[in-house]
């Protein structure tokens, strides 16, 4: 029964990553870091780089490794699968040299918690924009299940334009932290930093479900088997369990006291 769900998952996850490819050659990546992991080259021809928070900031963990990845291919699983958390908000800093428009990926992954509200934070950039409230990986797509965040903004004259509002870049580069909240900690699993529209970002498929006729199947094979098993009603009585047989009991006697007689009259 897993091994269906499993494989079901899989295929749909490659027929959608094929549906939703962009073409990778038209990508203007500025900036990509394979948060707690070492560099990769995805699907898509973008190169990660190494954390350059490795030993510095937060802890990196690969404790991912021992899930399989939903909604994504193999060879994109370990950029969900590796992770940077921080018990206090951390960040990383990106270089922007040019104006123009971007699309900032914030790729995530619950790979350690069953259930929602556990672990729950806000992402900020540039210091003034809360570009992600409450986030809830789990509640959103589950355990083991790839979730990306899609934040576009402008660059211009020394501005960050986010939503029609403003803030000053320093020094050449912009800052995306990740906020300690109330539920645990804050993590990010992988970023990467595009310069274009936001059509031009590959993006995940939908969040893969149970087909709505293998449940069916499941609830019809296990329907009859609680029918067999099972029976409703108190069980039917005995017809000639309250039969009243004292009736009987003058005949008993009568016969009784009759045998004695009967035995005296053929000695006479």
């Amino acid at each position: 029964m897993y091994s269906i769900k499993s494989n079901y998952g899989m295929l749909m996850s490659l027929f959608l990553l094929v549906a939703y490819a962009p073409d990778a050659q038209s990508l203007e990546v500025i900036y990509a870091v394979n948060a707690g992991g070492d560099a990769h080259t995805d699907s898509y021809g973008i190169h990660y780089q190494r954390d350059p928070l490795m030993g510095k900031v937060g802890t990196a963990s690969d404790y991912g490794k021992q899930l399989i990845i939903g909604r994504v291919n193999t060879i994109d699983q370990i950029l969900y699968q590796t992770e940077r958390y921080h018990h206090s908000t951390f960040g990383y800093d990106i270089p922007i040299a040019e104006d123009g428009e971007y699309v900032m990926i914030l790729k995530f992954c619950e790979v350690y918690f069953n259930s929602p509200n556990m672990k729950v934070f806000d992402v900020v950039l540039n210091g003034d924009h809360t570009v992600v409230t409450d986030l809830d990986i789990f509640e959103k797509v589950g355990r083991g299940i790839a979730h990306d965040e899609y934040i576009p903004f402008k660059v211009l004259k020394g501005k960050l334009i986010y939503n029609e509002e403003e803030s000053d870049i320093l020094g050449g580069k912009i800052r995306v932290e990740f906020i300690k909240g109330y539920r645990d900690n804050p993590k990010i699993n992988a970023i990467a930093v595009i310069n274009g529209d936001i059509d031009d970002v590959p993006k995940l498929g939908p969040v893969p479900h149970e087909p709505e006729e293998y449940q069916g199947m499941l609830d019809d094979e296990e329907e009859p088997v609680v029918r067999t098993r099972h029976t409703s009603g108190p069980r039917t009585p005995d017809p000639y369990a309250s039969e009243d047989s004292s009736i009987l009991i003058p005949v008993f006697i009568a016969i009784g006291a009759f045998i004695p007689l009967l035995f005296c009259l053929c000695k006479l």
